[in-house]
C-alpha cells in the first residue's frame, strides 16, 4: 500500500479535471476505493459533482486533502456504516408513509446527522475544491445542479430517493435524489467546462441482469431504477466523448452486492481499488481530436441553481 503523501495541485496546462460520481446507495462505498487509486497517482480534480451516494462521496474530499489518507477516511466511514446509520425504519413513519398521510417512508434525521458529522464545512461555495451536487426537481421535471448554500442540505436533497426519504425545499423547488434522472451526472461537468472527467460509478455501463432476484422489495425497486439510469450513462458516453476524455472505472462488483446490503463495504473497497490501479496502470485514452461543446448543451444550463445564497 502507498503511503499517505501531499498531493500538488492540478499541472499548469492540464485539461480541467472533473471526478463524476454516481449514486448507488450502498455501492457508493466502492468510490473510497477509487479515489484512492486517483489520489495515490497524483491525479486531483478540479471539481466534484455527484448525486445520490456520490453527493455524500464528493463532498467528502472537498475540503481535505488530495492524499490517500483522505481515502482512508472515507473508506473507514462507509466500513463503519450500516443501513440503520442511513435508513432505520421506523414503524410509525412507515404506516404514515403507507397510509398515505406522509410523502416518505423514512425520516433523513439519521442521513442529515451523518452528513453532519463527516463533512467539515456548512455551505457549498465554501468547498475547497468547487462541488457540484445534482438533484431532481419533482415539481419542475428538470435535473438541478446545486453549487452554493447549505451543505447539509443539498446532500440530502441530492439523495433523497422518491418515496423513501423525504424531498428537500429550497427556493422554491421541492428536490429529490437526482440518480432517479441521471445517476452519473456526466454532462453536468462538461457544461462545467471539464475536459479531462473521471467517471466513478457503481455500475457498469450495460450492466442489466442478476444472478438471482432480489429478495426484498427495495432492493428490486433500486435495481430498476439502476437499470434505466444505466442506459442513460451508456447513451451519455458515446453523447460525450468527443467534448472531453472520459476515463471509465470499472465498477468491480463479481459478487452481485446489492444496493441495499451496506454489509460489504470493506469488499467493495478493497476490489474496486484493485480494479481502478489496473485500468490506471494501463495508460487512459489519448484527448479527442475535438473538444466541442455539444449541440444544446449550455455551459450555464438553465437547469443549474444559481441564484441568491440562502
Amino acid at each position: 500500500m502507498s503511503t499517505s503523501t501531499s498531493m500538488a495541485g492540478p499541472v499548469a496546462g492540464e485539461p480541467r479535471t472533473a471526478f463524476v460520481l454516481a449514486g448507488g446507495a450502498a455501492l457508493g462505498a466502492m468510490q473510497a476505493g477509487m479515489v484512492h487509486a486517483l489520489y495515490e497517482r497524483g491525479i486531483v480534480p478540479d471539481l466534484l459533482i455527484g448525486t445520490s451516494a456520490g453527493a455524500l462521496n464528493a463532498a467528502f474530499p472537498a475540503s481535505r486533502p488530495a492524499t490517500t489518507a483522505t481515502a482512508h477516511e472515507l473508506a473507514a466511514l462507509w466500513r463503519g456504516l450500516r443501513r440503520r446509520d442511513i435508513l432505520p425504519l421506523r414503524p410509525a413513519t412507515l404506516v404514515s408513509g403507507l397510509a398515505g398521510r406522509r410523502d416518505h417512508l423514512i425520516p433523513d434525521a439519521a442521513l442529515r446527522r451523518l452528513a453532519a458529522r463527516h463533512l467539515q464545512f456548512e455551505r457549498l461555495e465554501q468547498a475547497a475544491i468547487p462541488l457540484h451536487l445534482v438533484a431532481f426537481d419533482l415539481l419542475a421535471g428538470i435535473e438541478v445542479r446545486l453549487c452554493d448554500g447549505p451543505l447539509g442540505d443539498a446532500v440530502l436533497a441530492a439523495a433523497a430517493l422518491p418515496g423513501v426519504l423525504p424531498p428537500v425545499r429550497r427556493r422554491g423547488r421541492l428536490l429529490a435524489d437526482g440518480g432517479i434522472a441521471d445517476n452519473t451526472p456526466l454532462w453536468h461537468a462538461v457544461a462545467l467546462g471539464a475536459r479531462r472527467i473521471y467517471v466513478l460509478p457503481t455500475a457498469n455501463p450495460g450492466d442489466r441482469g442478476l444472478p438471482r432476484p432480489p429478495r426484498a422489495a427495495l432492493a428490486a425497486a433500486v435495481h430498476a431504477v439502476t437499470v434505466l439510469t444505466n442506459a442513460r450513462l451508456h447513451a451519455d458516453l458515446a453523447r460525450y466523448a468527443h467534448s472531453a476524455e472520459l476515463i471509465m472505472l470499472p465498477a468491480a462488483n463479481p459478487g452481485h452486492i446489492p444496493p441495499t446490503d451496506f454489509g460489504h463495504a470493506g469488499q467493495l473497497i478493497t476490489q474496486a481499488l484493485a480494479a481502478a490501479r489496473t485500468t490506471l496502470a494501463a495508460g487512459t485514452p489519448k484527448p479527442p481530436a475535438e473538444t466541442v461543446t455539444p449541440a444544446g448543451l449550455s455551459l450555464a444550463g438553465p437547469d443549474a441553481e444559481t441564484g441568491p445564497q440562502d
